[in-house]
This record gives structure tokens, sequence and C-alpha cells, in this order.
């Protein structure tokens, strides 16, 4: 499709139609190219197209349609997020009742037997005739939908409710992008899909790590937090909600003809545009390789690498001929069962807390439990996160408490068990405080304001942190030891060879050569690597010692301002603060981090071991001579010869500084192809927009004598 002779070049739409058919005919092609690329994305993640180039597309509909609102369809694929914020949500009785599934409790192979034999017993089948063919499918930990599709359009979206009247929820489900608007390739005067909403794992923890970020509430699984989400009066906070669907099953249907298997319907409505589990099989009886044992064994193997959370399969029988002979025994098909795994969800007591120092040197409380056994494993440790989240759950030692584990997720408490009288307690945790110092290295344990969490600020020093702290130290950005990777530094570690940064420069060939899968070659590479990277700059230097707070700009922002490593080392707080963009939290992050001994006496041992660096006259004296001093750039999109971390260092070495975002104190927006919003922000505030060429003549322009905006 030419998308240049259809919509035109403007950035706030396309070029005004000639008649009314064309103009539909435009929002009618726009629609379907965007439900398309919206399809490829959510629900099968093979985009094919860039995210800026779906943006345009997005943009000229959105357009289009603000200035002929007449013409604005409830499939359109701006119609996502609309509607206001609700009172309450309105019942929905359903065409067909959703009804529930039979619990099979018994976690082993003799549930799927059990369930078996049931069917054949109720079908009247005995021992020689053959086996039965059933769809075997997950059972995912969330919330139950019915969609509603009226002539191939989503019409309503409802919960299950009592299994009779739901809730309407269709403004919060038009947010969830998996969920088609309208179906491909079927317009049936009636089909109701039904399915479950979900969160993934990822998705789910994510989410957390953003609301314990900000202080506020934490949700106890996934599952509560998409049922949360889908109940939201609020369909613009239901949208920063990351949930997922899949499709299970139908309601009532009406001008459509419904295949004669459950497994041939799952492939049907994957191909109207529905996400569908690719977990599932068909299979012949309850036993052998292709059987009901088979799957449930080997989704139980699997059930920890699956990206979301399942508490069992469920079977159902393939031939909707013999469902309809098996039919129901209180309000429970006969024809279909849910096979359980046990929970990952037990009751355990808190036996005492201790602190774990992780690789970043963030301190987190950990409950040490009276063993128990959760989600196929036995739990003995649970993250409690931070000291805010403890107090928020009133979690203290002896408490019975709630502990889940899914999947690769650590174990965590997520929840106490209400006692007599624990309504009355305040949130305050007195068997517990976070340390003053680090329990591994002795360090100032720090929390900075407006953070929750502790961190200890040996760095380089502390025994939690070295793997990490000789990655930072060795990679491109910093000093660049090359070959330097994880696994070499697991077994330097490990083994003991390495306990601070200065003895990486006082192994030798033969040390490294005894190590696991190091040829003498290789060995020989680590230690010219190791000598070549003794040569660096102040920048590489600073940014490698891993001083929280100071990347690669703050660095070289230091290195200009100061000159040299101990005019930064001995630098106030005030004296940093007059640095370039460096705030209060930084200035009193490198402030702690030099007020250890043990940091400053790294520096001196690194210095003795041979690393020299370019030191620089300080920034008063020698950056006013630069062409760009003191501007600001943004760099966007892709430059036609310049990469972004080439362009970085040519804007840096005119004295010019790239930041990550567009504002009113940018001099220069540097665009290139496929530029994303921060050329429309630019636009917007009036920044000057330039291309490569352009750049380049400015990095190479006499130094102008004002320092005033672009």
């Amino acid at each position: 499709m030419d998308q240049d002779h259809l919509f035109g070049d403007s950035p706030a739409g396309a070029q005004a139609p000639t008649d009314s058919s064309e103009l539909v005919q435009r929002l009618a092609q726009l629609r379907e190219q965007l439900q398309h690329h919206a399809h490829l994305y959510y629900t099968l993640d093979a985009p094919q197209i860039p995210d800026a180039e779906y943006d345009r597309l997005f943009k000229q509909l959105q357009a289009l349609e603000e200035a002929h609102p007449e013409l604005r369809t409830a499939d359109s694929p701006t119609q996502r997020v609309l509607g206001k914020v609700l009172d309450g949500f309105a019942a929905v009785r359903h065409a067909m009742p959703m009804l529930s599934i039979r619990t099979e409790t018994d976690t082993e192979a003799s549930g799927a037997l059990a369930f078996d034999a049931r069917v054949r017993r109720e079908l009247g089948l005995s021992e020689t005739d053959p086996a039965i063919e059933y769809a075997a499918e997950l059972k995912f930990d969330g919330l139950a939908i019915n969609l509603r599709y009226e002539h191939g359009v989503l019409a309503c979206a409802a919960t299950r409710g009592d299994g009779e009247v739901g809730e309407d929820v269709t403004q919060n489900i038009r947010t969830i992008g998996q969920i088609p608007l309208r179906l491909h390739g079927a317009e049936p005067v009636v089909l109701e899909v039904r399915g479950e909403v979900y969160m993934r794992r990822d998705d789910f923890e994510s989410l957390n790590e953003r609301q314990r970020e900000r202080g506020d509430k934490t949700f106890v699984n996934p599952r509560n937090a998409a049922a949360g989400a889908v109940r939201q009066l609020d369909p613009a906070i239901a949208a920063q909600r990351p949930l997922s669907f899949f499709a299970y099953g139908l309601g009532e249907v009406r001008g459509w003809d419904v295949p004669a298997t459950h497994s041939a319907l799952l492939d049907a409505l994957q191909r109207m545009g529905l996400p569908v589990c690719a977990e599932r099989t068909v299979a012949q009886g309850a036993e052998g390789p292709t059987g009901l044992v088979a799957f449930h064994r080997a989704m139980g193997a699997r059930r920890d690498q699956l990206p979301f959370d399942i508490d069992g399969v469920v079977y159902k029988v393939n031939s909707r001929e013999l469902q309809q002979r098996l039919g129901f025994v209180t309000r429970e098909p006969r024809w279909a069962v849910a096979h359980k795994y046990p929970a990952q969800e037990q009751l355990t007591q808190v036996e005492s807390i201790d602190i774990q120092v992780g690789r970043t040197g963030k301190l987190t409380p950990v409950a040490r439990l009276k063993r128990v056994f959760v989600g196929g494993v036995t739990v003995t440790n649970a993250t409690l996160h931070n000291l805010f989240e403890m107090r928020r759950k009133r979690v203290r030692v002896g408490d019975t408490v709630i502990v889940r584990r899914a999947g690769d997720v650590i174990p965590e408490v997520v929840g106490v068990v209400p006692v007599e009288g624990s309504a009355a307690r305040t949130p305050y945790v007195p068997n517990f405080h976070m340390p003053r110092q680090c329990p591994v290295c002795a360090s100032a344990v720090v929390r900075e304001p407006g953070e929750v969490n502790h961190r200890c600020t040996g760095g380089l020093f502390c025994a939690a942190q070295r793997k990490q702290a000789l990655l930072h130290f060795a990679q491109r950005r910093a000093v660049e030891v090359e070959g330097l990777g994880e696994k070499l530094v697991d077994q330097l570690v490990d083994g003991a060879l390495v306990r601070t940064l200065p003895e990486l420069y006082k192994l030798g060939v033969a040390k490294l050569a005894a190590l696991d899968r190091m040829a003498d070659k290789s060995a020989q590479n680590i230690v010219a690597a190791l000598e070549k990277s003794k040569h660096t700059t102040l920048p590489r230097f600073l940014y490698g010692l891993g001083i929280r707070h100071v990347g690669e700009a703050t660095a070289k922002d230091l290195a200009r301002h100061f000159g040299q490593i101990d005019r930064i080392m001995d630098a106030t707080e005030e004296q940093l603060l007059a640095v370039n963009d460096v705030g209060p939290i930084v200035a009193k992050s490198i402030r702690t981090f030099f007020d250890q001994p043990h940091n400053r006496e790294v520096v001196e041992q690194l210095r003795s071991v041979g690393i020299t660096w370019v030191e620089h006259e300080p920034v008063q004296v020698a950056q006013s001579s630069l062409p760009q001093a003191g501007k600001t750039f943004v760099l966007t999109g892709t430059l036609p010869s310049l990469s972004r971390e080439e362009a970085k260092a040519m804007i840096e070495a005119a004295g010019g500084k790239v930041v990550g975002s567009v504002s009113k104190k940018t001099h220069y927006v540097v665009a290139g192809d496929e530029a994303g919003s921060k050329l429309d922000k630019a636009r917007e505030l009036g920044v000057s927009v330039i291309d490569e060429d352009e750049l380049r003549a400015l990095l190479h322009a006499e130094p102008r004598s004002d320092h005033g905006g672009a």
C-alpha cells in the first residue's frame, strides 16, 4: 500500500479528501492497517513496522476522525481508551449462563484417569472401545470475561459475576491491545467469546516495582492485579495496567457455524484475530504418550517457565456432539474438568528477619520461614522488598503469613493472617530495624530522600557488590577490559582470585589459564586487555568507579569542572553543586562515596598498579573556547552516517551536552530518519530542529560570544 499517496506527509494527518467517498475509503484503510499491525504486535509478537510508523498512521486516523466525528466507529483503534469515570458498573444479564467447570483436586495422574473413566462410563463405552479424543489446555489464573461481538464489532464485555448477571466492563476491556475491536474476516450476527483476562508475571513484577518506588500499595498476585484493573471505574487507570487475554470458549452464537470440535473452534477464533494460547493439544485418552496424563505432567514440569500463572490444566471432550450427549450435572458440564496443580500460596510462620545485600548495594529484608511447600518446591526464605513494604504489610517475627511462589519469581510474603487484636496494631515493626552499617562490609547505609530502598555505600569494597562492580568497571563505556565478561568474573570472584579492583591487575597468564575453559591464548588476551585498559580518561575512570547517580554525562561534567580526581574526591557538597546538572542527591552521593576510606584506598591502589588517565584544566579555563559550550542537544531517529555514540562524542567534544528528553531548555534537536515523539515535542515547543549536515556545521563553527538559547 502506498501510504504517502493515501495519506499525505502532513504530521497532523492526511490531506483533505476531495469527496465523502474518498474520506470513507481512507478511514477504512487506516483502520484496517492499524488493526492488522496491532494484531501482529500484541497477539503474535511479530511487529512489521516501527512504533514511530504506527504512531504516524494512528495520528492520521485521529485527525480525520476529529475533523469528521460523525464517521467515527466503535471498532476504530482510536476508541481503545474512551469514556468518563464511572460511578459504578451496569449489570449485564448473560444470554447464556457463564458456568464453572468441576475441579479435580487430586493433583496426581489419577485425577486424569478418574475423569476419563467417568466420561467413558457416561457414554456407555467398554474397555475395548477406542480412546476418547480430548482438547487439553491450560487453566489460567485470571478473571473470566465474556466478549460480545455484534456483526463482528465488539459491543460489550462483561465479567462472570454470579454466572447469570455480570458487570459491564467494556470501557476497560477496550484498553487491552490483544483484544480486537473488530473480528478478522467474520461478521456473525452475534458471537460471544469467553476467555480469561490475566497479567503476565514480568508485567506484574514491573507494576509492583513501580508501585513500591512511589510508595504505593502493591498487589498480592497477578490475578488480583488483573481483576482490580478490569474493575477500575476510570478506564484511563485501567489502560496503565498491563493486561493480556486468552480466548477459550463461546457463549451465545447467531449467524455462524460453530466447528465440530473444540480444538477446531479455538483455531477458528485465532483466525479471527483473538489470542489463543499455543500451549494446548488434542489428547487421545488418558494414558499413553499423547494422553491427558502426559499433558498434565509436561505442563507441570514447564509451569515455572511459562510467562503467566496457571493453577492447573483443563480437559474437554473434543467432539461437540459428544459434549451434547454428556450434558450437564448441577450446572457443571460432564464433558470438562479442571485438573489442578499444587497451590502457589501457602501459610507459614516468620521465624526471623535478616538483611540481604544485593549486587547493586540494595538492602532487602528477608523473612526466614518455617519450612513450607509452595508451588512445587520447599521454601524457607521470602523477600519483604523494603522497610516500607514491611510496615505496610505489618510483618513481624512470629506472624503467620501468606507466602507466594510462582514461576521463577523469588518467593515473597504477600500478607499477614489477621489475629485477634491485629486491627489495632500500628504499621511500625518494633522487632526489626534497618542497620546503619552494611552487614557485609560495614560501610554506611543510606536512604536518599524520596526513595524507599536502603543501600550500602561500599561500592567497589563490598563483597556483595563485587561482581557487579568488576563488570561495571570493565565495560566498554568505562575503562574497557575486552574479554572480561560475566562468566570469567564469576570464576575470579568465586575462586577468591579477585577481591578488589586493583587485584585485577595482578592477574598473570598462569592464574588465568588454570581457570575453566581458559586456554593460554585467551589468558594472554585478557592480560593484554588489562594492560591496555591502564591508559584511559578521567571521565571513563570516574564512571567506572560505580558511584551511585554518576553516569557517563555526569562523570564528564565532573572531569571538565574539576580537572583532577583529587579535586573531585576532596570537593565539598557545595562545590559539587556548582557543577552543571549536579543536584543535592548527586552531590551527597559523591561525597558519601569518597567519605568511605576504603573507596579512596581503591583509587590509590589503582594508581599504584599503573592506571593513568588524561586530566584536564578546569572548565572555567578551557570550556568557554568550545563552539557549543553550554548548549544542550537531543538526538532522535537514525542519522545518515553517524551512530548515536559518534554524534554524542562529537557534541561533547565541542562543549555541548546530550540529554534524553526535549524541554524548553533544549537548544537543538538533531533529527534523523524515523524520528519519533521527540521531534513532535521539539516542534510543539519551538526548539530548533537540525539534520546531520547542520550539526556538523555547528560543531565546527567559531564559538559565540553569548550563551543564549538557540
